[in-house]
């Protein structure tokens, strides 16, 4: 895939240090949905599984790991296959950016 495409999850643009800003306007309903529950949770944690209990599909956690959004945490050895994540720095940096946004 040429470089060019490869963070078409989310635009990243020049930010602060090494760490790129991410823009939340460029998110799927779906990659939204997911991120947004690590915010709620210790160490930016993400869900394996939503809310009725459906595993969450690996093509919306790649393409997050791939934009930046997403890193992952740790390998599970029960269940290798699954991708344990967490929030990125710059993830919580963008979420926290447009929840001010907002209030203003």
């Amino acid at each position: 895939m040429p470089e060019s495409k490869k963070n078409n999850a989310a635009e990243v643009i020049s930010g602060r240090g090494d760490q790129p800003t991410l823009k939340v306007g460029n998110l799927t309903a779906a990659q939204k949905r997911w991120l947004r529950k690590g915010l709620e949770q210790p160490g930016g944690k993400l869900p394996l599984f939503d809310e009725n209990g459906r595993e969450i599909p690996a093509r919306t956690i790649r393409a997050c790991i791939d934009a930046g959004w997403a890193e992952p945490w740790f390998s599970n050895p029960i269940k290798p296959d699954w991708l344990v994540c967490k929030l990125t720095p710059a993830a919580f940096d963008a979420f926290a950016a447009r929840r001010i946004r907002k209030k203003s």
